[in-house]
């Protein structure tokens, strides 16, 4: 039986764009990435799943030289150079006061915010990370999808980037993402990807 709902496919260009095709870059060009791409980034990145439709990353932009002089010397020694180059490094963050919005976001759940407030705090930070770290792929393939080169990163002191950056007692830094159009050497050999004989099992 057909429900006679149709479901469009993203055709391979686009699916060469976003996944087969993309490279996480270590080289970008000089051109600077306008505002305007970012904001259409995060048009596209706010619309896919998290539970309780709870939305818990923020993101910070970083693009002035001060504020690249205030981000460098917590990355480590090893990635300096990525994000110096980099017209834009995002960072990327986990919100642990999320449920403030969710009698907004999630109105059906009535007593969500006062639950989550008044229950364990560990929970709600979990919570806050699980979705968050969603978000970030989300946000990473919306990049990809208006044309940018991005380059995520762990190498850095998490906890002096929230305390430089963010308010520390409500939000936490989870990963940097160098983001812009990639310079003439940014193209790297593709490293293998597992088959799905090793990956998928079906029950």
């Amino acid at each position: 039986m057909t429900t006679g709902i149709t479901h469009p496919v993203l055709d391979q260009t686009g699916q060469h764009l976003l996944f087969s095709g993309a490279h996480s870059v270590r080289h970008f060009s000089d051109e600077p990435v306008a505002r305007g791409v970012l904001e259409r980034a995060w048009e596209l990145a706010k619309w896919p799943p998290t539970a309780w439709n709870c939305q818990p990353m923020r993101v910070v932009h970083v693009s002035s030289p001060e504020g690249k002089a205030r981000l460098l010397p917590l990355v480590d020694e090893r990635n300096r150079a990525k994000v110096e180059q980099a017209p834009v490094t995002s960072i990327l963050v986990s919100d642990y006061n999320y449920h403030h919005d969710l009698p907004e976001l999630f109105p059906r759940a009535a007593g969500l915010r006062e639950m989550l407030e008044e229950g364990p705090a560990g929970l709600r930070i979990k919570h806050a990370h699980f979705n968050a770290t969603l978000q970030a792929g989300y946000f990473m393939l919306a990049a990809r999808a208006v044309g940018l080169a991005v380059g995520p990163m762990a190498g850095f002191d998490a906890e002096a980037v929230t305390d430089e950056f963010l308010d520390p007692d409500t939000m936490h830094a989870l990963v940097l993402v160098n983001l812009g159009y990639p310079a003439p050497d940014a193209a790297v050999i593709r490293l293998p990807r597992l088959p799905e004989d090793r990956v998928v099992t079906w029950v």
